[in-house]
């Protein structure tokens, strides 16, 4: 290889939050990675480069629709080369294990089949696309409490057959070209050392050839780390590579062979991806509509849980929408999975354009924080002595400068960030406005400071602190159709600006509201005047996002109480639930519909209209239990006691963890409806695949999720009664049958023993149905 030592180990350190060096004696240009996974959002953390936002991977997960993954995939792809990236941060696929993990929502399923079987989908689509992804957080980091530190002891078993499971179905099928150590430690020894999964496993047992990254920040040891199989510590320039890896071989710790065997993956990865200066003309691709595709995605997704028939709508229904989400939709979860799309459909705006006889009322809000403004801004940034660095339009009040500023400002001479901008209210009265953010902040209306102080964290975990710092609100009064100026400076703290140059927090705003009594008479008596109610419910970031699990499953803030009203106001209520997992719905059996939108990204509006009228048949099916209630959920711990987090419950998560308990969710894993019915009418197995044929027996045209379920004669205590072993689409015509192929492994009536892999041989049926617990046939196979 011919560069010197400095030359490789730098090559394999970031140089920045988003980027490796270039290496132009190897004809290697600049590595650029971003996070996904709904979207591309590029290297500036900024809402200056909109970004496709795609819906919530749970909500993906939801269509059980490989061919419909790899569309997506190919999307992000596109994006990904319109915005000059090379490596994508997805698809996560670590387990829902509990349904309290924060950061589900970035996750498939609980099963880890689906999971698999859906994230080589997505992976076959970016890769087709020329794009590298980062398979997700390899491994067994499944909760977000102390998620950097916990060490997670586990069992082989579970190991295999649950965790790493998932993993292994996309190296093997999809061949992807890099993946992601997780923070956290597997059985004593932190994932970005591990030398027995990432060396022995990953790519021993599996052959996987592509790069290992670390999480960000997640490299801890240098030596530790090269040995361990870890190709590339990123962000930079400060990491445990680069002049420190130099250094270990010189000192005698590593020998340069191993260092060898970093760099030549990362050349790899360049030559895979284009990023060399000798690369051909990127080959064409047809162009994919994303906002299309984003729409169709969210339609397919949505999971109709139940319906007495009032679905789908008649387009001359007058109705009720009622909900604070119903206007400040929640498209996405929060964390490293936020993009900034040019625009966001809400509920009412998709009504609305869809021509329906809405009338709106905001009866409850998910979360007390305000949202962001949503009138032009502008932001400039000025060194001490007010000298302008740099200036940018903001489309709404939420600035994230994390990692990488705007083009011409350089940070450690950033000393005051100003955004600025004006409205024109449609409402007089009082108005609010808000400070979300952490330090010296001084906020000015028409030339008058309303605040002006620092805003101190209240929680000593960092991510939330950044991400949700406790918000300063202020009111205004304001006269109907006089200009309103509005200004807000904040001031850099003092001292060391940390690992990573960021500057960010929000300027939110809200019109007149009535008191919350007020709005929720207002709701009930909206509902009662209407043919149907729309209440949208749901989660807020305070309560679902990365950095921080939640402590429960109760919807914040009086939607609960909303929705209960609503419906004895007017026994013709339809719940839009906008979660990324699960939450309880004690009210569930006194609503005529209720359906499940996840994060539905930026096309959520007008999917949801398309949807409630009956354009778009609801596609989804649950890929992860709904419980009645927290304390009926098997498995739900996700605290680690003194550093440890145990997975006791071995390979009983999901669905047979439930089977064993004997105890009945809400709603089952696989289940959902559809706007047709749908009959099973055979099931045969020959030479590793099942044939089903199934009829539409309604009056629509519908979609099936064939599910097949293996349930061994005699499972025994230490085995799960049944598991999922394949599922396919089936679509017809009224009237009309759909037959489907369903490969059924031997993998599926294999366990992980002391010696490997090892099948048990014996009696077998394949359960075929609905969903888990509407199983229609039952085919007898043996092994």
């Amino acid at each position: 290889m011919n560069i010197d030592l400095d030359a490789k180990t730098r090559l394999l350190a970031g140089q920045d939050m988003w980027t490796l060096p270039d290496a132009p004696e190897l004809g290697l240009r600049s590595i650029v990675m971003s996070d996904g996974p709904i979207g591309v959002r590029g290297v500036e953390w900024s809402s200056a480069d909109p970004s496709i936002a795609l819906p919530s991977p749970t909500a993906l997960a939801a269509t059980w629709d490989v061919a419909l993954l790899r569309r997506a995939g190919a999307l992000l792809a596109q994006e990904a080369r319109r915005k000059g990236v090379h490596v994508l941060l997805a698809p996560t696929v670590n387990l829902q294990r509990s349904p309290l993990g924060g950061r589900h929502f970035e996750c498939f399923s609980e099963d880890p089949l689906l999971s698999g079987l859906l994230a080589a989908g997505y992976v076959r689509g970016v890769q087709g696309g020329g794009v590298a992804v980062t398979v997700k957080h390899f491994v067994a980091n499944d909760f977000e409490t102390e998620r950097m530190t916990a060490d997670v002891v586990v069992s082989e078993r579970a190991l295999r057959e649950l965790y790493l499971r998932p993993f292994e179905i996309v190296v093997r099928e999809a061949g992807p070209w890099g993946v992601m150590a997780s923070y956290n430690s597997v059985n004593g020894t932190t994932m970005s050392e591990n030398d027995l999964l990432i060396n022995g496993v990953l790519r021993g047992e599996w052959g996987f050839d592509g790069f290992v990254v670390s999480d960000w920040f997640g490299a801890r040891d240098t030596v530790g780390a090269a040995r361990g199989g870890l190709d590339v510590a990123m962000p930079g320039p400060d990491t445990v590579y680069g002049p420190a890896l130099a250094q270990a071989v010189r000192d005698g710790h590593l020998v340069e062979d191993v260092v060898d065997a970093h760099v030549r993956r990362v050349i790899d990865l360049a030559r895979r991806t284009g990023a060399t200066t000798d690369a051909p003309a990127p080959r064409a691709h047809e162009e994919i509509d994303g906002i299309g595709l984003a729409r169709e995605l969210a339609a397919r997704s949505f999971t109709l849980l139940s319906n007495d028939g009032i679905l789908p709508l008649a387009r001359d229904a007058k109705i009720a929408l009622i909900g604070g989400l119903a206007t400040d939709a929640r498209v996405m979860g929060g964390g490293s999975a936020q993009v900034f799309p040019a625009h966001v459909v809400s509920p009412l705006d998709g009504l609305t354009a869809a021509g329906l006889d809405v009338a709106y009322e905001r009866g409850a809000d998910p979360s007390v924080r305000l949202p962001a403004a949503r009138f032009p801004l502008h932001a400039q940034a000025r060194d001490a002595g007010g000298g302008l660095l740099g200036e940018v339009d903001l489309p709404d009040g939420e600035l994230r400068w994390i990692g990488q500023l705007p083009a011409g400002i350089a940070f450690d001479a950033l000393h005051t960030v100003t955004v600025e901008g004006a409205f024109v209210p449609e409402t007089g009265g009082t108005h609010r406005l808000e400070v979300q953010g952490l330090g010296r902040f001084r906020l000015e209306v028409d030339g008058e400071v309303l605040f002006d102080g620092v805003i101190e964290p209240e929680s000593d975990d960092v991510f939330a602190a950044f991400m949700f710092p406790p918000p300063r609100t202020v009111p205004v009064e304001v006269e109907a159709g006089r200009e309103v100026a509005v200004r807000l400076v904040h001031t850099m703290p003092d001292g060391p600006a940390g690992p990573v140059p960021a500057v960010s927090f929000t300027l939110a705003h809200r019109e007149p509201t009535a008191p919350e009594d007020e709005l929720m008479e207002r709701a009930v008596a909206a509902a009662s005047a209407a043919d149907v109610a729309v209440v949208v419910v749901g989660t807020s970031g305070e309560v679902e996002s990365e950095g921080f699990d939640r402590t429960s499953l109760r919807l914040p803030g009086r939607q609960d109480e909303l929705v209960a009203r609503v419906a004895a106001a007017n026994p013709r209520t339809i719940a839009v639930i906008n979660a990324g997992s699960p939450v309880e719905l004690p009210w569930r059996g006194d609503v005529a519909a209720l359906l499940l939108t996840w994060f539905p990204g930026q096309e959520g509006g007008h999917a949801l209209a398309d949807v409630l009228l009956g354009d778009r048949e609801p596609g989804g099916r649950l890929p992860t239990t709904w419980p009645a209630e927290l304390a009926d959920c098997p498995v739900s711990d996700v605290t680690p006691v003194d550093g440890v987090l145990r997975y006791d419950e071995g390979v009983f998560v999901g669905y047979p963890a439930w089977d064993r308990a004997g105890t009945e969710p809400a709603f089952a894993f696989g289940s959902g409806l559809g706007y047709t019915t749908w009959a099973y009418e055979h099931a045969g197995y020959a030479d590793g695949e099942l044939t089903v044929r199934v009829r539409n027996t309604g009056d629509r045209p519908g979609r099936e999720v064939v599910q097949a379920y293996l349930a061994p004669a005699e499972p025994g205590p230490d085995r799960p009664a049944r598991r999922l072993a394949g599922f396919a689409v089936a679509e017809a015509g009224p009237g009309e049958d759909a037959t489907v192929v369903i490969a059924i492994p031997r993998r599926a009536a294999e366990v992980w023993a002391d010696d490997g892999w090892r099948l048990i041989p014996g009696d077998y049926r394949l359960d075929t149905g609905h969903s888990i617990d509407d199983l229609r046939l039952s085919t007898p196979l043996a092994f």
